[in-house]
C-alpha cells in the first residue's frame, strides 16, 4: 500500500511533466523550469516514501518473528 508521500511525489511527478509540456508549448521557460523542480521533489518525496515503506514492512518482519 503507498503512503503518503509516495502519493505526494506521484503528484509532484505528474504536475511537472504537465508544467514542463506547457513550458514546451508556450516557449515560457520558467515554466519548463518550475516543471523540472517538481519533477525532482516529486522523486525525493516518493524515495522517502519508499524508505518509510521499507522500514516498515521489515519491521513488521521482525515483529512476527
Amino acid at each position: 500500500m503507498a503512503n503518503k508521500q509516495q502519493v505526494e511525489g506521484k503528484y509532484d511527478q505528474a504536475k511537472g511533466r504537465l508544467k514542463q509540456a506547457a513550458g514546451d508549448l508556450t516557449d515560457d521557460e520558467r515554466l519548463k523550469a518550475e516543471g523540472t523542480w517538481d519533477k525532482v521533489k516529486g522523486k525525493v518525496k516518493e524515495g522517502i516514501g519508499d524508505v518509510k515503506e521499507a522500514v516498515h514492512e521489515a519491521s513488521d518482519d521482525d515483529y512476527e518473528k
